[in-house]
């Protein structure tokens, strides 16, 4: 994974679980996720860009990473997401608004058929 999409992956899961403030678990979890990734700065680089402008950062994200999954296979796009998917279980719940976003971004990156079909399973 580079550097980039180390960036990508994170952003995607650290603005998931700001979505209504991050707890305990969470940080955890994203601590967790950079250590195995080795993506401490890129772990930095995401809260720092959700810090900048909290009220607004899902929709600078959404954006962002709209750009970022383009170049990216459908399989690697909805592997993605379906890990943050199952790290918002892995704390015990998913949120309804939680939920929604990861669904918004699923049609953003037209793979929400296939992100429906996953958690089904």
């Amino acid at each position: 994974m580079t550097s980039e999409e180390k960036k990508a992956f994170l952003l995607l899961k650290c603005v998931i679980f700001h979505y209504h403030g991050l707890d305990e678990d969470e940080q955890k979890i994203l601590d967790e996720t950079a250590k195995s990734l080795d993506a401490y700065q890129e772990l930095k680089w995401a809260n720092e860009f959700i810090a900048q402008d909290y009220y607004n950062a899902f929709e600078r994200a959404r954006a962002l990473l709209g750009e970022a999954m383009q170049g990216l296979d459908k399989d690697k796009r909805l592997y993605y997401l379906k890990s943050v998917w199952d790290a918002n279980k892995q704390k015990g719940f998913i949120s309804e608004m939680e939920a929604m976003a990861m669904l918004k971004l699923s049609k953003d990156w037209d793979i929400e058929k296939e992100l429906v079909e996953s958690i089904k399973n």
